[in-house]
């Protein structure tokens, strides 16, 4: 696909997971940085995304709003990069799972941990995760396995799901377990993900 390739964030938003798969998949692309409050709700980006959010991706006339869908669709639009298991594989059942499990419960529960809510033990059936204990043994489980959440190479649910626990584990919101340290420690050290990083701080505001 040759159509441009355009993202729109802001290096304090879920966007440094998009910018992290943009340099896994290693595409040229453009980059937009919106400001909160400003030209993230100003008319032009609200035909982009009417949440006002970032991130989001234009390709050519395609656009793609939320992370996780994000690196699903630059997986898939960039078969060569191979950061998703072939359509139809075996393998793409737990690819879906786990990307979709770190959109899902993962997000979920740390965000209402973050904003101080407690789901009470008699009503835990009534929400999708459960509970975060339920939530992070699943996780833990998931990344003990072996180096990576599907068979044994990195795809983009390792890069959403290992973005999701080093971002937690840094603002305390998921536990420092050893399973998650090493996971982190792992997926954080590829190039792309070093790329990503030093792109998104060098745009951080000076102090």
């Amino acid at each position: 696909m040759s159509d441009e390739l355009v993202f729109y964030t802001n290096p304090m938003s879920r966007g440094r997971i998009a910018r992290w798969m943009l340099e896994e998949v290693g595409q040229p692309y453009r980059t937009e940085v919106l400001d909160f409050g400003t030209t993230m709700k100003a008319p032009a980006y609200l035909a982009i995304n009417p949440m006002g959010k970032v991130p989001a991706i234009r390709h050519g006339d395609t656009v793609v709003t939320e992370a996780a869908a994000i690196c699903a669709y630059l997986a898939d639009a960039f078969p060569q990069a191979g950061l998703a298991p072939a359509s139809g594989s075996r393998e793409r059942g737990p690819y879906y799972r786990w990307l979709f499990f770190g959109a899902g419960p993962v997000e979920s529960s740390v965000t209402n941990k973050t904003m101080g809510f407690q789901v009470p033990p008699e009503r835990a059936g009534t929400v999708g995760y459960g509970s975060l204990e339920d939530v992070l043994n699943a996780l833990e489980g998931a990344v003990s396995k072996g180096d990576y959440l599907v068979g044994n190479r990195f795809t983009a649910a390792d890069l959403y799901v290992g973005a999701q626990i080093g971002w937690g584990m840094q603002f305390g919101t998921i536990e420092k377990r050893p399973a998650f340290e090493r996971y982190a420690a792992r997926i954080n050290s590829r190039p792309a993900a070093i790329r990503a990083r030093a792109i998104d701080d060098a745009l951080l505001p000076k102090k």
